[in-house]
């Protein structure tokens, strides 16, 4: 009989293991977004020229939807109950051309996967979109590189426009991923606004050229 005392108390102890494990719920994942305004652009005149953006390419560190942390030096690491709802790139390159839309300067600003001609194309990465623990606050760190690129030059020499990358570090308010995501936005909106400026005054003065 000693078996059978043996196997119901190991019945017991798992009954009462899982009716345990039933009322800790595990934790619920939160997902964040960039979420800001354009900044309006107004003191420029309206381009003939459509604008075609490709999908950006992400550095490999950052390319998982995974919220990733630095808080020492050569280490990288991930929230595991926070992630952006779309991965960097896709979050970088919409929200790009949703402002260079938005912003009138352009005859038309088409997505990467648009089968309609475009002029232009412009091409790019998410170099670094993280947040940093420094020792004085947490930052977030955002650095898009892009290409402008003539659609239909056939000297390839010419085909490049220009090519630069644009940095920002934006203060956290707090220190949590609700605060990262803000601060993440505000980086973003200021790359794009120079970026869209920037491509703008290279097609103006291109357009002038010719």
């Amino acid at each position: 009989m000693n078996w059978y005392k043996g196997m119901c108390v190991l019945l017991l102890a798992l009954f009462l293991g899982s009716c345990a494990g039933l009322e800790k719920p595990r934790a619920k994942i939160e997902f964040y977004t960039l979420e800001y305004k354009p900044v309006p652009i107004t003191d420029l005149e309206p381009l003939p020229i459509v604008i075609r953006l490709v999908r950006f390419s992400v550095a490999p560190a950052y390319n998982s939807p995974q919220m990733i942390y630095r808080d020492g030096s050569f280490k990288r690491k991930a929230y595991f109950y926070h992630k952006w709802r779309a991965n960097p790139g896709d979050l970088v390159t919409y929200f790009l051309s949703r402002d260079m839309k938005q912003s009138g300067l352009f005859k038309a600003v088409l997505p990467y996967d648009s089968a309609f001609p475009s002029s232009y194309v412009v091409e790019g990465s998410v170099d670094q979109f993280f947040e940093w623990h420094t020792t004085e606050n947490w930052e977030a760190v955002l650095t898009i590189s892009i290409t402008l690129m003539a659609e239909n030059e056939p000297d390839i020499s010419k085909r490049v426009i220009f090519q630069k990358t644009y940095g920002k570090k934006e203060p956290c308010k707090q220190e949590n991923p609700a605060a990262l995501a803000e601060a993440m936005s505000q980086a973003m909106a200021d790359i794009s606004e120079k970026i869209t400026r920037e491509v703008y005054s290279h097609l103006k003065n291109r357009i002038r050229g010719k």
